[in-house]
This record gives C-alpha cells, structure tokens and sequence, in this order.
C-alpha cells in the first residue's frame, strides 16, 4: 500500500508517518514546510516540498499509484483563524478542494482527514459524542466543519470514502525520540508549558481562574500523539476493509485541568513553573470531553498512551535535549 501524507513533517504528521513506516507501508511525504520542519522526515518515506495550493504539484505526487490520502495539512491556531479568515480560507477551504479534486483526476478513493472538536462549538452535554450539535465557534473550526461537509459530497459524486478523526487537544512526543522538531510559535498550553520549564519564557499566562471546576482552570481531553497516529492507522485500515465514510472523535474520554497539567510538569522537571492568573478569553467553555466509544467499536481502537504522565515525560524528554543542551 502507498499513502501519500499531506502534512506529513509536522507534529502529527511525523508521527502518522512513524505509524505507517513500522506497519510496512510505503509513504510518499508532501509538505511545503511552512510549519513542518525537515527534522522530522524520516529516510526511508519518500518527500516531496510542494503545497496544496498548487494543483499541478499535487498531480505529480497523486499520480504515482497511491492508494490512500492522509491529510493534516491544515492551518489550526484558533485565534488567528478569527484575525486572518482568508489564510484559512485558502489552506483549509480552498486547499482541501484542490486535494479531492486531484484524487478524483487521479482515481485514490480513500483519505482519513484530521478534522477538530473545533466542529462542536460549545458542550451542549458531556462527554461530547459525535451526534453532539455542530456549531463551530471559531473561523478555523468553520472550515474543518466545512470539509466534513465537502468529503461527504465527494463521497456521494466521486466514490472517495473517508474518516474525519475529530481530534481533542493532541499533546506528547514519541517515546522513541525520533521525532525531534519542536512547533513553531505553538499557542498550545503544553508547549508554552515547556517553554517557561526551559526558560525561553519567562511565565505562564493562565486565562482565568473562576471556571465551574475543581481547581478554577479550564479542562480539556488530552490525547497523546502517538495515540492519534495509531487512530490514523486504524481508520486506514477500516477503509481498506470496505468500511463506509464516517466521522469519529480520537479523545481519551478524561479531561486534565490547566493547573494539573502544570502540577504534573513540576513534579517531572523538578522545578517550579511561574504562573500567572490572566482573565478568561472569550468562548472557552469550562469543560470538553470526549466520548471515544465509536472509535472503540468501530476502529477498535483506544487511548494506550494518554496518562498525563507520560503526555509530559516524553514532551520534556524532547524539550529537554532540544532546548536546554543547544545553551
């Protein structure tokens, strides 16, 4: 089998990618490395620098006998989708287009798409299934609602079948350590986290403190990356068996709160974390967390490597040797 990975030397991507490298498959990468980083390609998957805006390039690489597309290519910072729409318009809209339509030129009729719980908006109930409404508050979580959309239209004209994996917060590192490239200007809480452990910054902004929670912060699902790239494997392999297009959230069903996620990197550095209490920015809810039954019964599959332990052992495994030995 060969999958093209569009998106494939980012942080999630590197890791699908590591995935499918240890179950045999053949990966050709496609990235413009915009946000991807060299670093994180690995030898033996095939690369090629392109972007998904230009569709002869697209062409080139979907043509090469593929069987199967997997697409993390799209922009994510939430805040900045609400700042600058056309940006995401153009990846994650416009992008995503171009990538269906070079499929359907080039006959590959099967992609798993990383969607978002960005789709739901605001928990009506928890956990938040995927029969939960769909009411995107941001920009970003509109466009990741709208694929969803796109795919099931290409499904019914084209015969391209698909699984969007509605992710939660992904967090880790490969535990091997093989994948090394930190994001770029990450507006995540873990990574912001590691940055204060590793003094690039000089605080943690904690956006309120008054939440409906045990602790006052917001909780959020925190699901380890390597988690999500066995989720990708899997829902390949449930296309390749004949499975029908569907939409499945990848979540651990258990939600961290801000200040257990700070607690916990403390007790692994050994250190303090210096915090500060900011107010609450607009449309966070209290609480998010997934229900990952679907995936269970449909993918069989589950969250193996998701304790907050680990989650923050292998980011400071990589953080670490990163950050701190380059001083």
């Amino acid at each position: 089998m060969h999958v093209l990975v569009i998106g494939g030397a980012g942080y999630i991507g590197s890791h699908v990618v590591k995935e499918l490298l240890k179950n045999n498959v053949k990966v050709t990468v496609f990235d413009d490395l915009s946000t991807g980083q060299e670093i994180n390609l690995f030898p033996s998957a095939h690369f090629i620098k392109g972007t998904i805006l230009d569709t002869d390039a697209l062409g080139r690489a979907m043509c090469q006998n593929v069987d199967a597309v997997i697409f993390l290519a799209g922009k994510k910072a939430v805040g900045e989708s609400m700042q600058n729409p056309a940006k995401y318009a153009n990846t994650n809209l416009i992008g995503v287009i171009n990538v269906l339509n070079t499929m359907a030129e080039c006959s590959v009729k099967k992609i798993i798409f990383s969607s978002s719980a960005a789709v739901y908006g605001t928990p009506s109930y928890l956990p938040m299934d995927e029969k939960h409404p769909l009411n995107p508050l941001s920009f970003y979580g509109f466009t990741k609602l709208e694929t969803e959309r796109l795919l099931e239209w290409y499904d019914r004209l084209k015969g391209i079948r698909f699984v969007a994996l509605r992710y939660f917060n992904a967090v880790g590192y490969d535990a091997d350590g093989d994948i090394k490239g930190l994001e770029k200007n990450s507006q995540n809480l873990l990574p912001i986290v590691m940055e204060v452990a590793c003094k690039k910054r000089s605080i943690l902004n904690i956006f309120g403190n008054d939440y409906d929670t045990p602790d006052g912060t917001c909780i959020r699902d925190y699901i380890h990356v390597t988690d999500l790239a066995t989720g990708h494997w899997k829902a390949l392999q449930y296309l390749n068996d004949g499975g029908k297009s569907d939409s499945i959230n990848l979540g651990t069903g258990k939600g961290i709160s801000v200040m257990e996620m700070v607690q916990k990197t403390e007790e692994v550095i050994g250190h303090k974390i210096t915090t500060a209490f900011d107010s609450r920015r607009p449309g966070d809810p209290d609480v998010v967390e997934a229900s990952a039954k679907k995936a269970k019964e449909i993918l069989g599959w589950e969250a193996e490597h998701s304790s907050l332990e680990n989650i923050i052992q292998t980011t400071w495994n990589v953080y670490k040797k990163q950050m701190l030995n380059k001083h």
